[in-house]
């Protein structure tokens, strides 16, 4: 079980790894090790997910999710598996962190007296300015 936060735990068995080879410059090794990781994670499968949670995570996720609901991860950022591995799993737990955090609800307000009375004052004062411009007679 992966912790995520103190209510969401996800299976390790609900991810799938995919070890390909890396791109970029390596030398020998680059074309004979798979070092990079590629995470899938069944979003709108997975039990381990609350539903409000799911709802925010596809919403979030953009276009990492495809369209089936699987969250797509790629980790190649490191020369070992092993370390690969390990970024591609945090990487999904920050996502999913994320997603669980509830956003704030907004609280309607409104604008002091004074304020109000500033954004009268900077409005006379630019009518003043654009007086100023015309021409006299």
């Amino acid at each position: 079980m992966i912790p995520v936060n103190s209510d969401i735990f996800v299976d390790e068995n609900e991810l799938t790894l995919n070890f390909v080879r890396s791109s970029g410059p390596g030398g020998q090794n680059v074309n004979k090790v798979a070092s990079a990781v590629q995470l899938r994670f069944d979003v709108r499968r997975s039990p381990s997910l609350p539903e409000d949670v799911r709802q925010r995570l596809l919403r979030q996720a953009g276009n990492r999710i495809n369209a089936e609901g699987v969250l797509v991860i790629e980790a190649r950022r490191h020369r070992e598996q092993g370390k690969n591995r390990e970024d591609a799993v945090n990487r999904l737990v920050g996502i999913i962190r994320a997603a669980a955090t509830r956003p704030k609800k907004r609280k309607k307000t409104r604008p002091s007296r004074a304020v109000k009375q500033r954004m009268i004052d900077k409005k006379v004062h630019r009518g003043k300015v654009k007086q100023l411009r015309k021409r006299l007679d």
